[in-house]
């Protein structure tokens, strides 16, 4: 080689090297927070609590294979300790209930038992998911416990007996014939109506995009005239744009329907099914054959990325164990499935955990919705008074999902003489699994006092600026701030 290139080439090599090793500035302040492996309690991620809240007595059934949900909530006396025995901590309560309940006169609202459910929620540390069912499943023989289960009276008495339309399932069956257009102006009319009030409020958590069906499942959808699926999706779309939503995974139609209109989530009811009925029905399960290829068939695949994706258990925990017979291998299977589906919340029914598969689940816990681990804070060492102080910061997502929440990343500077905290225009809700940078600056006023300041770091909510997300970092002070290190203010 000629040596004048060979020169040449050391040269710039050394220069590419000094490149790399000095990327770090002198002066500059580097923080590397530690990791932590804690099962995280985080807003609008987790197990929920269903028909229940925070610190109630969960389940009153003996086999914990059970539980209720239409009606309205038994309230329990709160209590100091608001830990849920067998159970995670949760953020979000589960509320599904009928439609009777909530208008038993036409046009004539409870309000109040929604009211009083977010109020409980907020006193419990939870936001609230709402399904208002059209009906449940209705038996014919005129029992009260029929009765309870079906549309409101004064609207079963305008369309009269006739249980029987085109959808019959002996299980979820199509109780009332939803082509009648009084079923949009009644049913889709109250749920426009619960938009008009609820849209946007602070503990309502989401909304169950329910419009037929036993339990507001979707049953029949699928033969819906597409004027009919189009009045009850947007009774929804068109009333809540502040709340998420989340439709029920029922059928091709109304799912890519309803993402035409909205930025909408979703759910299904039966995980963990990997044979409840497979005997019954040539081998089919929701959990090897529905809901892998109707994800993808229906075009909900990446709804995750701008809405949640809630799932709710088929049967309980218990019933798996004790009546199916799953071992440790199905049920981690069922959470890997769950998590590659993106899952941010799941109904386990107020149901407790068996303390053998304990484990898996705070396995699963740490890995749904989002985790947030700073990996990396810069700033200089010093700043001056009246100028900018730039910063950068990588971080990890290690959950499967985003926050779908607006909460703001805030900085603090903490001083002896002087402090401030700084928002930043920061959008946690684009921060998706894997790693994440933000950079950018704050602006030290000039009247600031000088000397040591510590640097600290939380993610809050944009009104009461008090931090809202832990982190999966050391360093949480008792406010929920973290203290990265020290800087100079001069």
């Amino acid at each position: 080689m000629n040596k004048s290139i060979l020169f040449c080439s050391l040269i710039l090599l050394v220069i590419k090297f000094n490149r790399i090793s000095a990327q770090i500035e002198p002066g500059t302040f580097v923080a590397r927070p530690e990791e932590i492996d804690d099962v995280l309690i985080n807003p609008g991620i987790g197990f929920t609590t269903f028909q229940r809240f925070n610190g109630d007595t969960l389940t009153t059934l003996r086999d914990n294979s059970g539980w209720t949900e239409g009606y309205p909530i038994v309230y329990q006396q709160a209590k100091q300790n608001l830990t849920n025995k067998n159970h995670p901590q949760t953020t979000i309560a589960y509320w599904r209930v009928y439609w009777q309940y909530l208008e038993p006169e036409k046009e004539k609202y409870r309000w109040d038992l929604i009211d009083q459910a977010l109020a409980t929620a907020e006193e419990r540390g939870q936001t609230l998911i709402l399904r208002v069912a059209p009906y449940g499943t209705v038996q014919e023989d005129g029992s009260d416990r029929g009765v309870a289960r079906d549309v409101p009276a004064w609207y079963r008495e305008m369309v009269g007996k006739n249980m029987n339309w085109k959808y019959n399932n002996p299980v979820n069956r199509w109780v009332v014939d939803a082509e009648d257009p009084r079923y949009v102006e009644y049913f889709g009319g109250f749920i426009r109506e619960l938009g008009k009030r609820y849209d946007g409020h602070p503990a309502l958590e989401a909304v169950d995009l329910s419009i037929v069906g036993a339990w507001g499942e979707g049953g029949g959808s699928e033969f819906l005239t597409q004027k009919t699926r189009e009045a009850l999706v947007r009774a929804y779309t068109d009333n809540f744009k502040k709340t998420p939503l989340i439709a029920l995974l029922t059928d091709e139609k109304t799912n890519k329907y309803a993402n035409s209109q909205a930025n909408v989530g979703w759910r299904v009811d039966c995980i963990g099914d990997l044979g409840f009925w497979a005997k019954d029905q040539n081998g089919w399960t929701h959990m090897y054959d529905y809901y892998p290829e109707s994800i993808i068939k229906f075009g909900v695949k990446d709804n995750w990325q701008t809405a949640p994706i809630s799932l709710e258990i088929c049967g309980t925990l218990y019933s798996w164990k004790n009546e199916e017979g799953y071992n440790k291998e199905q049920v981690k299977y069922i959470f890997d499935q769950t998590l590659k589906w993106h899952i941010s919340s799941f109904n386990a029914k107020s149901s407790p955990v068996p303390p053998e598969w304990e484990p898996l689940v705070n396995e699963w816990l740490k890995k749904m919705g989002y985790r947030f681990v700073l990996r990396k804070f810069s700033c200089p060492e010093t700043v001056k008074r009246n100028s900018r102080l730039d910063f950068e910061t990588w971080w990890e997502n290690k959950g499967v999902a985003p926050c779908y929440k607006n909460f703001s990343l805030a900085i603090k500077l903490k001083g002896d003489k002087d402090s401030a905290m700084f928002l930043t225009d920061a959008d946690i809700r684009k921060w998706m699994p894997g790693d994440n940078v933000y950079d950018n600056s704050i602006f030290i006023p000039k009247d600031f006092a000088p000397g040591d300041y510590s640097v600290e770091i939380a993610i809050v909510d944009r009104s009461s600026r008090k931090p809202k997300v832990q982190l999966a970092i050391k360093g949480k002070d008792a406010e929920g701030w973290y203290n990265l290190g020290k800087i100079k203010v001069e």
